[in-house]
This record gives structure tokens, sequence and C-alpha cells, in this order.
């Protein structure tokens, strides 16, 4: 399995032979796997050191001359540290910039409740102008950095240093579209809606509920701003209820900006899994996936009592 910072290394060095960007890190290369790119194209990368204000700083005045650049560090320090740079410099100005954010969520590990940056999607997606991804796989990884390019304005990337599955590696019909979810599970009783690893885990989740005799949908929202209402509205009208999944607290993540939708336009049951307003602590993965519910079970749990919810409204 690949993890998707690593995915992200890899499209980097890939797509300089076709496009002209810029990369930047914070002191971090090795960690956001921007190592790569550094020593393909040493003229082409900047080590701003342990300063990410000035990093973003920086880049939003380097692409004013025309070249996208990614700046790339912790989602901590991305979407904390340099909050004013990135509304103020960055977003405010509409710059040609895109955050390369690694190590999000609480399942990078041993890093601790300091490092494991559970808010960024909220503090990102509430900024004018900013587009937020997070893919589930190398490959959706690809696809996202790619379209990020191809598109003008500030984008937040998110990712993880967990190993994930592949959930798309035997898709040949596969393609991303900012805006876009897919639909990588047929349901029709209720509709899964995740994003990075919880993506696979749900899928994981589906295959128990089908054993129960209960059909779940999943879909992979890995664009989480701008949002897919379309296929969020089609589901609901379809399975009349909805579990979010996402490795970021329940408020202001992934399932409040599926909340917001069905809120304006069809309201209907939604359980939430995810950190339940809590900081992270140090440890192992897997036994902080159970610590903070970000397992299967607690996806298959939870879509069984949105069901329940589902059948009292009649």
């Amino acid at each position: 399995m690949t993890s998707t910072r690593e995915a992200y290394g890899a499209a980097l060095v890939e797509l300089a032979e076709q496009y002209d960007f810029y990369v930047m890190d914070a002191d971090l290369a090795k960690a956001t796997q921007t190592v790569h790119f550094s020593k393909k194209y040493p003229e082409r990368f900047l080590d701003m050191g342990i300063a990410e204000a000035n990093l973003i700083g920086f880049a939003a005045g380097m692409s004013t001359f025309g070249t996208p650049v990614f700046a790339s560090t912790f989602a901590a320090f991305a979407a904390g540290r340099a909050y004013d740079q990135v509304r103020n410099t960055l977003a405010y100005s509409n710059c040609n910039v895109k955050i390369g954010a690694t190590h999000a969520g609480v399942l990078i590990g041993a890093d601790g409740g300091s490092h494991q940056c559970i808010e960024d999607i909220a503090l990102m997606r509430a900024i004018p102008t900013m587009t937020v991804l997070c893919p589930c796989d190398s490959r959706e990884t690809r696809a996202c950095v790619k379209a990020a390019l191809e598109m003008h304005g500030p984008v937040y990337l998110r990712f993880g240093r967990l190993g994930t599955p592949e959930v798309y590696d035997k898709d040949e019909s596969f393609t991303f579209e900012i805006g876009k979810g897919h639909c990588v599970r047929e349901g029709s009783d209720l509709t899964i809606i995740a994003i990075g690893d919880m993506v696979s885990r749900s899928l994981e989740a589906a295959e128990k509920l089908a054993q129960r005799g209960i059909s779940a949908r999943v879909v992979d929202m890995a664009s989480i701003k701008p949002i897919d209402e379309a296929l969020i509205l089609s589901s609901a009208a379809e399975t009349g209820c909805f579990v979010t999944a996402e490795d970021h607290n329940v408020l202001g993540g992934l399932g409040s900006a599926v909340s917001e939708v069905l809120a304006k336009h069809s309201p209907c049951p939604v359980e939430m899994v995810g950190v339940q307003d809590r900081f992270g602590r140090s440890g192992e993965p897997a036994g902080l996936a159970e610590a903070y519910g970000l397992t299967a079970p607690v996806i298959e749990e939870a879509a069984v009592r949105v069901l329940e919810r589902k059948k009292a409204r009649g």
C-alpha cells in the first residue's frame, strides 16, 4: 500500500515533465516526499526552512509571475501556523498556489495531538476562493494534483501518512474532476460518503452490511469544496439517509459540508463518523483508529443507527 503523501511526491516528479511549476517546502522535504522533486529538478525547488508563514507569502508572490507554485508542509502548519498568510496573502488575491498539506488527521500515528491536524478542512473550506481536495489512494492523488495544477487559484490538497488500499487500481474508467464525487459502490438502503483513508474502510463496512442484508452505497467525495451537490441530492432521493466518514473533526469537515447541502435542499438523517471534537494523541495508527472510532465496524454501526432513524421517519 502507498500513502497519499508518497503519491503526491511521485505525482510532482511525473507532472514536471509536462508542466512548468515550482515546488517549495518548509524543511520537511523527506516527510512531504517533495525530496524526489528537489533531486530531479533542483532549479525548480526552494527549501524555505522552518518558516511556514514565509513559505506561503513567498509562494503567493512568486506565483504572480505566471508560474504555479506548490507549497508543501504538514497540515498542522499549513492550515494553522500560516493561516493568516493563506487567507490574506494567498486566497484574498486568488494566487495560483497549491498547498500540499501532508500528515493530516489522527491516523498519522505517534506525532501526537500537536501535529495531528483535525480542523484543517474546516479552516480551509471556509476561505473564499479556496478549493479543498482529499484523495483516497495513489491514483486519485495524482489526478487531484493534476487537476489542481490545471486550474487557476488556490487549492488545499490534503494527504495522509498511512499507507492506504488502492480503491481505483482496477477501474480503467476512473477520471477525476473538481466538484465531482465518485460512487465506488452502488447501494439502495443508505449512502456512505467518505474521504481519504476512510473510503477503503467504508467499502469494508459496506461488505459487512451486505452480509446483513443491507445495501450501502459508498461515495468517495475527494472534492470537498466545491462539493458535488447533485450527487448528494440524487443519493438522498434514492437512499434517504447518510453516514459520513472522515479522519477529521466532525465539526466543520465533510459531515458538515454534506449536511449543509441536505439541510438546504433535502433534509434527511445523517450520522457522522470522525473525530468527536477532541484532540489527537500519540499512538500507533491501528490503536488510534480504534480509540477515535475511525474503523469499518464503527461505520457499520452508524449505518444501522441511521437506518433506524430513517425507518422512524416513515
